[in-house]
């Protein structure tokens, strides 16, 4: 679309204020919504928690991309859900409702013609109905068993066309409604990352140290009463900045690692005549197994260190990593 009208010229301080009156208005917006929350609210939520199918999302327009993100949300929270555009549901679409359904119908005006062509149909057919209007007294709101209201004073629009407070309120409330259940379905982060195993946060809270330590003849280890010389080569073949000290059978009673040894050349000691009992740190940091590795990165930010064990109950070692492993598997 052209503009063909002579555009004000505006200032930084200006479009500055336009920017702050926008986010004034929705907060507003937002503000009002919450003292509009009544029953209403939780018998949609227990509405949706007692659904024995899945989530229909609907909406037309700008209602439509908000009800998209709204699907969304609920699909990666534990709420099966999906959209369906209203226009194509009256071509065929229809079909994938099933009477075990709950739709989530939006519509500012509360008179969508696309959905008030299928939601008598739906009606008919089982589905229970939630209806997200901006007026109570709205078609919409009346065929609904459970009506929200998303009323706005304005909207942030200068000439109070534009979706855009309406919007901001809908989209606010549809999360409101995800996190409720969430909460009652007792969704945790490892859910979340069993629904997002691709992202970034998936692999943090799907990999364990299990998964990320190096074991076997990659571990770096001497005895206790190895000679210093003796640690110092076992470091520089495992390439880890560190060894641990084990005993006969393999528990853990110490670790040296590459800092230990720059501060003792520091002190011009003579190497060569040190055992790694004199060395050593008596009280290494540990980790299971079968901890998240993000707990791992945790200990090494706590603790300011490079490396870590990883041992069984009764302190043997199993394995060993450091914030490379914990790079090169993304969780950090």
């Amino acid at each position: 679309m052209m503009i063909t009208n002579n555009p004000p010229v505006l200032n930084d301080t200006a479009i500055l204020n336009i920017a702050r009156d926008v986010l004034d208005i929705e907060s507003t917006a937002l503000s009002e919504l919450k003292a509009q929350l009544d029953e209403n609210f939780v018998h949609a939520v227990r509405t949706i928690l007692s659904c024995k199918g899945r989530l229909v999302v609907s909406g037309m327009g700008k209602s439509g991309h908000i009800a998209r993100k709204i699907a969304a949300t609920f699909a990666s929270t534990g709420t099966p859900s999906f959209f369906v555009h209203p226009g194509e549901a009256s071509h065929g679409d229809l079909g994938m409702i099933t009477e075990d359904d709950v739709m989530l119908a939006l519509s500012n005006s509360g008179k969508s013609d696309e959905l008030m062509a299928i939601l008598p149909f739906l009606k008919r057919y089982g589905t229970r109905l939630i209806a997200m209007t901006g007026d109570s007294t709205s078609p919409m709101a009346k065929l609904a068993d459970v009506h929200l209201l998303v009323k706005v004073n304005k909207e942030a629009c200068p000439m109070n066309l534009a979706p855009t407070a309406s919007t901001t309120a809908a989209l606010a409330l549809g999360d409101a409604l995800a996190v409720a259940l969430l909460k009652l379905h007792g969704f945790n982060e490892e859910d979340f990352a069993r629904s997002h195993p691709g992202g970034a946060l998936g692999k943090r809270l799907l990999t364990y140290v299990r998964d990320v330590m190096r074991t076997g003849d990659e571990i770096p280890s001497v005895v206790l009463g190895s000679s210093l010389t003796t640690a110092l080569l076992e470091i520089s073949r495992k390439r880890m900045g560190m060894t641990a000290v084990v005993d006969e059978t393999q528990k853990v009673l110490g670790i040296l690692t590459d800092g230990d040894v720059r501060r003792l050349f520091e002190k011009d000691v003579d190497v060569r005549t040190l055992v790694i009992d004199d060395a050593m740190h008596r009280a290494p940091h540990t980790i299971s197994p079968d901890a998240l590795a993000v707990s791992a990165v945790q200990l090494l930010d706590t603790h300011h260190i490079n490396q870590v064990l990883v041992t069984d109950e009764q302190g043997v070692l199993l394995g060993a990593l450091n914030v490379h492993d914990l790079f090169a598997a993304k969780v950090m």
